[in-house]
């Protein structure tokens, strides 16, 4: 057995330890040896083209997944079948609708009598600017000065009503017709007016009456009217 002084054990002790010391500093210097970087499940980097180094499209969503663009409406900047764009579609009235009181002007025309009976046209005429129409029989009333009625409502003559198309400034007709009170017997007043109203209308038009004495009651009291037509009388 060889002897070896307490001093070189101690050496060699200091030696080993040394050596191993600079092993583990090495290992320990913040340097990977081989072994890559550990990615946390779930997640994926970039990928490179390995051309240029950069980076690559993302995967495709999977499959059943739509995506923005698809899911989008599209605009087509139409505004309608037949209508172009930037442009209104204005609707229009067709001709030919109702005459209103308030389009229409009310005049009594001149006596046309015979065989004791007092005939006078009464005319209605288009005021406005647009074309209407009147169709049947108008209304029609004596009044007093105070605006009361004199006499029952006018009675309508048999005829088949047409409609009678009116231009701005055209007129239609209806004729008004009753025995002369003076022949017949009947009780008479002088009216103060006549109240026309046209077809189909509530509001009615008043007239100043210059044809004398109606009859108002009595026997052959009974005042008539006409359809309209057109024109301004026979």
């Amino acid at each position: 057995m060889v002897y070896t002084p307490r001093s070189a054990r101690r050496g060699t002790l200091l030696v080993g330890t040394v050596a191993v010391l600079g092993l583990l500093t090495a290992c320990g210097n913040g340097k990977d040896v081989g072994n890559p970087p550990v990615t946390a499940s779930g997640t994926a980097a970039p990928a490179q083209d390995g051309k240029s180094g950069s980076v690559s499209a993302p995967a495709s969503a999977p499959a059943g997944t739509a995506s923005a663009s698809a899911s989008a409406p599209k605009a087509t900047g139409s505004t309608g079948a037949g209508t172009t764009p930037g442009t209104t579609r204005t609707a229009t009235t067709a001709g030919g609708t109702r005459c209103h009181t308030s389009e229409l002007g009310a005049s009594v025309g001149r006596n046309d009598p015979g065989a004791g009976q007092e005939n006078f046209p009464v005319v209605l005429t288009n005021k406005s600017g647009r074309t209407c129409t009147l169709r049947g029989y108008p209304g029609a009333a004596f009044v007093n000065g105070s605006g009361g009625q004199l006499g029952a409502d006018p009675r309508r003559e048999p005829g088949s009503p047409v409609s009678v198309t009116l231009g701005p400034g055209q007129s239609a007709w209806s004729g008004l017709t009753f025995s002369n009170p003076g022949v017949s017997g009947a009780k008479q007043a002088t009216p103060a007016a006549l109240l026309v109203t046209p077809p189909d209308e509530r509001d009615p038009l008043k007239v100043t009456w210059a044809g004398g004495p109606v009859p108002v009651s009595g026997n052959a009291s009974s005042v008539r009217l006409t359809v309209l037509g057109p024109g301004t009388g026979p």
